[in-house]
């Protein structure tokens, strides 16, 4: 039998590993619009703890539930509620491990003008405002929360002529910050990314007045690596990252 020279047979080992790696490594994470900041400063720890590259695409919960459910090449998904991942498991898109709650979203109804929000909220029955931001709720939680806080509030109706809708939260939030819209329901993470002095005003909407933000994860059935996928949602309930999380004006449930 022939043997391989020594150079050659470490070249081979090489390519091998190289190629394992590159399996292992790299992560498809479809991610919740209004995790977005908060996953940016994530990611990096994770990586650098577990090795595992995380590539994020952002988007509304639902528009990226019908891409996964379509066949998107995701491996792991951090939706803004656990309706979404529910429905993956049920429909054998998810993997049989139970989705993970890894944040509890605040809605906020926020201006970017300082001043213009009251802590009660008062500005939505009273105030002169053209126009108010709201995410699609068709496709975004937030917008769904937005929708019960006014059905709450007895001002859909009245409100709805002023409505200006984004389709993800992202995009709401940014027709508040530009002034497109006087006022957005927003979520709390996002306005918690600003600096203190262009945080504008806000009100914190009751959690009693909506269904709440639970917003869990999930490893998909088409992953790669589903070990990978998993060392991803274990690090999400992870002190580390809930310090992080908590730092962005987000719950932590899953945490002790």
């Amino acid at each position: 039998m022939k043997k391989c020279p020594p150079f050659a047979l470490l070249a081979a080992m090489l390519l091998l590993a190289s190629g394992g790696i590159a399996r292992a490594d790299s992560l498809q994470v479809a991610v919740a619009a209004n995790f977005t900041a908060a996953f940016k400063q994530l990611a990096p720890l994770f990586e650098q703890q577990t090795g595992h590259r995380l590539i994020p695409s952002f988007g509304a919960t639902g528009q990226l539930y019908a891409q996964i459910r379509h066949g998107a090449p995701f491996d792991v998904f951090l939706a803004a509620d656990d309706e979404a991942p529910g429905k993956l498991l049920e429909s054998g898109d998810a993997l049989a491990n139970p989705p993970v709650v890894y944040a509890r979203g605040r809605l906020v109804l926020w201006s970017a003008t300082a001043g213009m929000v009251d802590d009660r909220g008062a500005v939505l029955r009273h105030g002169d405002f053209a126009r108010l931001a709201i995410a699609n709720p068709k496709t975004a939680p937030y917008g769904r929360a937005a929708i019960d806080t006014l059905d709450a509030l007895g001002l859909v109706d009245q409100l709805r002529p002023r409505f200006v809708q984004g389709e993800s939260i992202a995009q709401t939030f940014q027709f508040a910050a530009s002034g497109n819209a006087a006022l957005g329901f927003v979520a709390l993470g996002q306005v918690m990314t600003l600096p203190p002095a262009g945080r504008g005003s806000h009100w914190l909407v009751p959690a009693d007045l909506h269904r709440p933000i639970d917003q869990a994860a999930v490893v998909l059935r088409r992953a790669k690596n589903p070990r990978a996928g998993q060392a991803l949602l274990d690090f999400l309930t992870s002190p580390d990252a809930a310090l992080i999380i908590q730092g962005l004006g987000y719950e932590t449930p899953a945490l002790p």
